[in-house]
């Protein structure tokens, strides 16, 4: 591989006489926060060696943050399937359907609230997530909802947990949206599905983290009388905690983006910026644009990815709070239910990791998601036909169905890499966003407690949800396909007068105007946006 020479030539004005439709007068407002960085810097050469030690340290500084967070939030979210059987629902007389509500719809539709808040806003010129800093608005969400998960251990009625279940979901709303912008910051599309899988994947450690300290506080604490506290009031307040520490941590050690890293020399962030021209999004531009938005309404991706996201959601809003319920119905102690519970979190930490380094290696997102949720089918197969007395059948099940979450990672990667344009970015995201909160809300509602122990009907339902969200993702895959062809057959159609316009990967376009001819697509196939499928 031969050393490349990057050129940063030319000034903000200079690139600035192109912009599209009504925010085509010239001005450098519109344009992606990454070329006024690179406004009048030297060019510099980016080797093979230094690339790799140039992505190694954006890795090493960031994923690792990234990783313990999410893993915290889905902690924070699901400790209350922990605290149902350490005694939340006695202790604050939770009555019929009350659990359904706290554990994950109230969450849920205060999660659903933020999203539609943030949707008003992204269809204002005010929105929140392009105005103010990236890095900072989202490490102060995090300190706070650790703060809000802590007040949960002093809640004693259904009151009381319904406000902070709502505020919960109000602060935490914001992580998922901020961590897929962050992918377009810094990697470049060949590299988001994997590393996106590392941070998603956190979800399973969480889960073996919860398991273990729940069934640590239970047999060490609780029942040995240490505390007057109840053995869920104190993971409530040992999550809430670690929560805020690490959102504090996250406010100093996370920049906003590669032009502002602290821990980059200004070369390297010259380096770290240049390298993503190859997925045409830039960094991101401060100024709202009407037509991104009206486009993320009219994108049919957009309702592929939307509609996955809802019905596969359907399964994870019972399995999500109700995982240590159903595995107590199968005759296991408390105890021993939050102890067999964390295997299912081995399952998805590794499911992700290995299905994410498999899209990347093989560029085919889409056909090794519908695999995952292939064998994640055979378990709820399994979990429906197998008979209660079949302890080791029913557990191998509940395992099985934990490579789910592997084509929810690649999915979502989609959203950070096949979707270009700022505005519509931060769109998508609200959208799809709104979509997981739905799936979530319909989920605990699917289960009666009635049902128990062995809850067929839900699972059956599930079942269907997951082989519908898999025909999904088939479609989602020719779907790319047909536009990749389309895009290739008027590049040809072009010939010679198919040209690149300097400067034209930061200029905030649309993956949809990027595709069309009157772009001036560069010739090279490493410089065209691809939807990798």
């Amino acid at each position: 591989m031969k050393d490349k020479v990057i050129s940063t030539a030319g000034s903000v004005e200079s690139v600035a006489e192109w912009n599209h439709g009504s925010d085509s007068r010239p001005s450098s407002a519109g344009l992606d926060e990454a070329l006024k960085a690179l406004d009048g810097c030297e060019p510099v050469i980016l080797t093979p060696e230094k690339e790799r030690a140039l992505l190694w340290k954006i890795d090493l500084h960031l994923i690792p943050i990234f990783s313990l967070l999410y893993g915290l939030q889905f902690l924070d979210k699901t400790t209350v399937s922990y605290a149902a059987v350490m005694g939340i629902i006695q202790d604050t007389n939770l009555k019929g359907d009350d659990f359904n509500w706290i554990g994950i719809s109230l969450l849920h539709c205060s999660y659903s609230f933020s999203g539609y808040i943030g949707m008003i806003l992204i269809g204002s010129r005010e929105h929140l997530m392009q105005k103010l800093p990236l890095a900072k608005i989202t490490g102060l969400n995090i300190v706070i909802w650790g703060g809000i998960l802590m007040l949960h251990a002093a809640c004693s009625n259904f009151s009381g947990l319904m406000a902070v279940r709502f505020l919960l979901g109000i602060f935490e709303a914001s992580i998922t949206p901020a961590f897929l912008l962050f992918m377009s910051h810094w990697w470049r599309v060949q590299e988001q599905a994997f590393r996106t899988a590392m941070w998603l994947s956190w979800n399973g450690i969480a889960q073996i983290v919860g398991s273990v300290c729940s069934y640590a506080m239970v047999r060490g604490i609780e029942k040995h009388g240490y505390t007057t506290l109840g053995g869920w009031q104190l993971l409530f307040l040992a999550t809430g905690g670690l929560t805020i520490l690490s959102g504090i941590l996250f406010l100093l050690l996370i920049p906003d983006s590669p032009a502002t890293a602290w821990f980059l020399s200004k070369e390297e962030r010259i380096m770290a910026i240049e390298r993503l021209r190859g997925n045409n999004q830039g960094i991101g531009s401060k100024k709202f644009k009407k037509h991104q938005f009206v486009e993320a309404f009219t994108d049919p991706q957009t309702y592929y990815i939307a509609l996955f996201i809802i019905i596969s959601a359907i399964p994870n809003g019972f399995l999500t709070t109700f995982k240590n319920i159903i595995l107590k119905g199968f005759g296991l102690s408390a105890d021993k239910s939050l102890l067999y519970s964390a295997p299912t979190g081995a399952v998805q930490f590794v499911s992700s990791l290995l299905f994410g380094w498999l899209a990347d290696r093989y560029k085919n997102r889409m056909t090794l998601a519908a695999v995952a949720m292939s064998i994640s089918l055979l378990g709820f197969t399994l979990a429906v036909a197998l008979p209660r007395s079949n302890l080791n059948g029913n557990l191998a099940a509940y395992y099985i169905i934990g490579v789910a979450p592997a084509a929810f990672v690649l999915l979502i990667s989609c959203i950070s890499s096949n979707v270009a344009g700022y505005t519509k970015k931060t769109t998508v995201n609200a959208i799809v966003f709104i979509a997981y909160c739905v799936g979530n809300l319909i989920g605990p509602h699917t289960i009666n407690l009635k049902d128990g122990p062995m809850y067929v009907k839900a699972k059956t339902i599930s079942l269907i949800a997951w082989c519908i969200s898999g025909a999904i993702l088939i479609g989602l895959r020719f779907h790319y396909k047909r536009n990749n062809a389309a895009r290739d057959k008027k590049i040809r159609e072009l010939g010679d007068t198919y040209q690149h316009r300097a400067n034209q990967e930061f200029m905030d376009l649309t993956d949809i105007e990027y595709a069309h001819p009157q772009c001036r697509l560069p010739k090279t196939i490493e410089q065209k946006l691809t939807l990798s499928p």
